[in-house]
């Protein structure tokens, strides 16, 4: 039933944010240099929350998704391949392939949709996510979905040994309770809270106060605000947290993968209420200092 609630909150913020969205603007590389970035315009974007899985090769194929990323002001985005059922590869590497300036991995820990209400105690599919950890190269763990006591079984004690052992990030689809477990398991892990827990801003607050391992993405998040506008509530927390806070999409099915171009516009629509120095680490700064921390050249 949370699982249940969780997709019904997804996708009431699907129509809500459809309304918000604006045309896609025209492609021009994103220049990371900065001093004068047009926020308004051409802010570049760290996407850090994409999905990429067997699902969608054929109606998105990976070449065409990398030209749709750079149209859209891209500057770099956390992709997820799920591990799929007999395959070497995933998603992520696939794109990782094409395009590694632009994108870096993160393994999604399901073989297939019926995984979601066990993954997280089954020991084959963390058998198959340490095989592809010592094949791959990864930046996260994630973006997987997990709630309450689910984040005490055996098998999340050790995903989150190996998040330390290769120094890499969880991405976690979370309710408060299970984000408290994982950080108990280990206080340095570092975790990405997906969608702020779909949470209020008040708590979201509590936990960055009381966490300085835990960032936050504000994908799905359709009350940031709009056209030169931003809520009160967020922008007071994103000033109290300046560092800890980025933008991403939820390609959480095919089709969404077309709305990469605006939800990066939306994304813009309400960063231009912002300070510019606090838009630029929200866009695109935050992104890439989280990177720095775990995303080191081999």
């Amino acid at each position: 039933m949370r699982m249940l609630k969780h997709v019904i909150v997804a996708s009431s913020a699907f129509l809500m944010i459809v309304g918000l969205l604006r045309p896609a603007l025209a492609a021009d590389e994103p220049t990371r240099s900065s001093a004068d970035v047009n926020v308004g315009a051409r802010l570049p974007i760290f996407d850090a929350h994409i999905h990429y899985a067997h699902d969608a090769f054929e109606i998105v194929p990976a070449a065409q998704l990398i030209e749709h990323m750079r149209k859209a002001g891209l500057s770099r985005a956390l992709v997820s391949g799920a591990m799929a059922p007999g395959s070497i590869d995933d998603g992520a590497q696939k794109l990782f392939a094409l395009a590694p300036d632009l994108i870096i991995p993160s393994l999604r820990p399901y073989r297939k949709r019926e995984d979601l209400p066990t993954w997280f105690k089954d020991p084959e599919v963390l058998r198959e996510l340490e095989a592809r950890l010592t094949k791959y190269r990864y930046a996260a763990i994630g973006e997987f979905h997990l709630y309450g006591d689910g984040a005490d079984t055996p098998v999340m004690r050790r995903i989150v040994q190996l998040a330390k052992q290769y120094n890499i990030l969880l991405h976690a689809h979370s309710d408060r309770e299970a984000i408290e477990r994982l950080i108990k398991h280990d206080p340095q892990v570092r975790i990405l809270w997906a969608h702020g827990g779909f949470t209020t801003p008040e708590v979201i607050g509590e936990m960055l106060a009381k966490n300085k391992n835990l960032w936050s993405d504000l994908a799905y998040r359709t009350d940031m605000g709009s056209g030169g506008q931003v809520n009160p509530q967020w922008l007071d927390l994103i000033q109290r947290f300046p560092d800890r806070f980025m933008v991403g999409t939820d390609t959480f099915t095919p089709e969404r993968l077309l709305y990469i171009g605006d939800h990066a516009t939306y994304s813009r629509s309400w960063l231009t209420a912002l300070p510019k120095e606090l838009a630029e680490r929200v866009a695109f700064r935050n992104g890439d200092a989280l990177l720095g921390l775990v995303w080191k050249k081999p």
